[in-house]
């Protein structure tokens, strides 16, 4: 492992276009996973053809994204309660406020919590109807909070749950500028714990909004913040080993050195997970979502190009296509900002206004821009 870089406070100038690109790219690659979520590459083939699924427009419009996009946004949402309390001069808890915006998701689902859990003050977001539909939320999520009790580090709700709806939620908390990114990989790792009490899935979700933090707010490399990523998991106590591995895996097969021996040809399908996992518990989402993203930058020519070469990749194979391609949409458009997302598929893209606002207030409540 390389020395760790230290994190930058100070956003960059295009740190707007990389908050857009970030939740957008995200949708993207949800929504063209979630046309394939429950089916095996087998069955993809035979639908689309030998390349699989590579483009939206291969489905029939309209085209949705699913719950990975619909918690993201809860997650966004319940950080900028705690911004604009902090811009009243009034301190928030950061993550009352975060189980605060799930059990308000948690509504749109159409489940009450019971128990002690306090009804929420209804905020903009949750006027907008497009967000009441369940779109295949992952158990942890739904019987983490409904149950009524906030879950802790300490004293978590499904203490034995590492499912991916943690990390498939977090790229927001990397997305805050000014503040350490240990403080960054704190605040992922303790909400994950609202709903799933494995450490992996805790872990994961750290390292994750980590390595949103490095690309758009730090503004390294690719192989760069993804090495920093994988530092601080090793340096983590009690690191789950797990995550370890999936992790250093999905650095060294992704090597420029790996893949010139393969002719460039990264893997895919079957040898992909088979090698990183399937993708529907957090360690090897991330793996997964990370190895596309990398093995594919030697070959792009353009931002754009390498988003779809990337999704598409991390989308067509047996697993939880539409986490693993919400994920690497993520860093994508972490690193490269609105240039990497498709036009094309902004134009089937659901609801686009309602992700374009949202990414936007919290540019303006962080940089006034």
């Amino acid at each position: 492992m390389t020395s760790q870089p230290q994190p930058t406070n100070a956003p960059p100038a295009d740190f707007g276009r990389r908050v857009h690109g970030t939740i957008m790219g995200g949708a993207l690659g949800d929504t063209l996973g979630y046309l394939v979520e429950f089916d095996s590459l087998a069955d993809i083939q035979a639908k689309y053809g030998a390349a699989g699924l590579v483009d939206l427009s291969q489905e029939t419009p309209p085209l949705h994204f699913s719950d990975d996009t619909q918690m993201t946004l809860y997650t966004l949402d319940g950080l900028l309660e705690v911004l604009e309390w902090a811009n009243d001069g009034v301190g928030a808890d950061i993550n009352a406020c975060q189980w605060l915006a799930y059990l308000r998701w948690l509504k749109t689902q159409g489940i009450q919590a019971t128990g002690p859990a306090p009804e929420p003050q209804p905020r903009w977001i949750d006027t907008q109807s497009v967000l009441h539909h369940r779109r295949h939320p992952g158990n942890a999520c739904i019987t983490g909070l409904s149950g009524g009790e906030m879950g802790t580090v300490h004293r978590p709700v499904n203490p034995d749950s590492k499912g991916c709806g943690t990390v498939m939620r977090s790229a927001p908390y990397g997305l805050i500028p000014n503040i350490p990114a240990e403080t960054v990989y704190k605040i992922s790792s303790e909400a994950a714990s609202l709903t799933h009490g494995h450490p992996s899935a805790r872990q994961s979700s750290g390292a994750f909004s980590w390595l949103i933090h490095m690309l758009a707010v730090a503004g390294l490399g690719l192989r760069e913040a993804a090495a920093s990523a994988g530092v601080r998991a090793h340096a983590e106590p009690g690191a789950d080993p797990e995550l370890l591995s999936r992790l250093d895996a999905a650095l060294a097969l992704s090597a420029p050195d790996v893949l010139a021996a393969h002719d460039g040809v990264p893997l895919s399908g079957v040898q992909l997970t088979d090698a990183l996992g399937l993708g529907w518990v957090a360690e090897e989402a991330l793996a997964v979502a990370l190895y596309a993203v990398l093995a594919t930058a030697p070959g792009a020519v353009s931002p754009p190009e390498h988003f779809l070469a990337a999704v598409r990749l991390a989308v067509n194979h047996d697993g939880d296509s539409d986490s693993t391609g919400h994920i690497a949409g993520n860093i994508l458009g972490a690193f490269y900002g609105e240039e990497a997302l498709p036009l094309a598929w902004l134009k089937l893209c659901e609801d686009p206004q309602l992700i374009q606002h949202l990414a936007g207030q919290l540019v303006k409540l962080t940089v006034g821009a």
